[in-house]
């Protein structure tokens, strides 16, 4: 095994930093593998609502990276652990695909929850669905949103996102709601947690976005790396929120990884 004198831990956002509208960006792969030979830990942190962590490390592994169910978290599965701790008497869950999959253990109930749960719910997103969320809010159930970006742009076009229709029941029910996913301290922290023995400063978040991974790095303490790929702006960047590192492409990472 190589030996590595300086970080200890890379979190990976996959879309825009491993692979962008289904192809890989060159040199990924390969620096992964470099990075597990160099005895660094790694794990893969997404906000993909959708992808459940199992479909989220299948779809990786088919397209030829090493990646492991235990290694992922996607906002599902953070959102569904984080209500695990609160062990709710019932969720409605408003969500689609695999995501599903993260909620199997929690009782549904739509007419009297305890929690409305909001992901990417596009195939169900209608004025009725949102009402009957509105009202729900209004009488008592509290609101969790998986993440709170405003708009996508990952598939090519703009689109809105999870956050914007969190963000509308919240003026409309004069609530404030939970969200989970990065930039969210919390889903840092689920990662964090099971190497307690790692110092923050030796923890490095590689990204493609200030507003989730960079300002998310930030709120929990440890180290980031911008990319020039992906949804990436120069526009995005200030200079109240700045990366550790910037790189043009993710194959650059070796340079500051392996080479100080």
């Amino acid at each position: 095994m190589k030996k590595n004198n300086h970080f200890e831990l890379i979190l990976f956002d996959i879309d825009g930093v491993l692979e962008y509208q289904g192809k890989v960006y060159p040199g990924a792969i390969e620096l992964t593998e470099n990075i597990r030979e160099h005895g660094i830990n790694l794990r893969f942190l997404t906000n993909s609502t959708l992808k459940s962590a199992k479909s989220a490390a299948f779809k990786l592994q088919s397209k030829g990276f090493n990646a492991y169910e235990q290694e992922v978290i996607t906002a599902s599965k953070a959102t569904a652990l984080y209500l695990k701790e609160l062990n709710p008497r019932s969720i409605w869950l408003l969500l689609s695909r695999e995501g599903v999959d993260e909620f199997s253990e929690f009782i549904h109930d739509s007419e009297n929850p305890e929690y409305v749960v909001i992901g990417d719910c596009r195939d169900d997103f209608n004025f009725s669905n949102m009402n009957k969320v509105l009202q729900k809010v209004v009488e008592g159930a509290k609101l969790i949103g998986m993440i709170s970006g405003l708009v996508d742009s990952s598939l090519g076009s703009l689109e809105l996102n999870v956050g914007s229709w969190v963000g509308m029941i919240e003026r409309a029910a004069d609530v404030k709601a939970t969200y989970i996913g990065k930039p969210n301290r919390f889903v840092f922290d689920l990662i964090l947690k099971q190497f307690p023995t790692i110092d923050r400063k030796k923890v490095l978040m590689v990204g493609d976005s200030v507003a989730s991974d960079i300002i998310g790095a930030r709120n929990a303490g440890i180290r980031s790396i911008l990319v020039r790929q992906g949804e990436f702006s120069e526009k995005h960047l200030s200079k109240k929120v700045k990366p550790d590192y910037i790189i043009d492409q993710i194959s650059d990472l070796s340079n500051i990884l392996f080479n100080c």
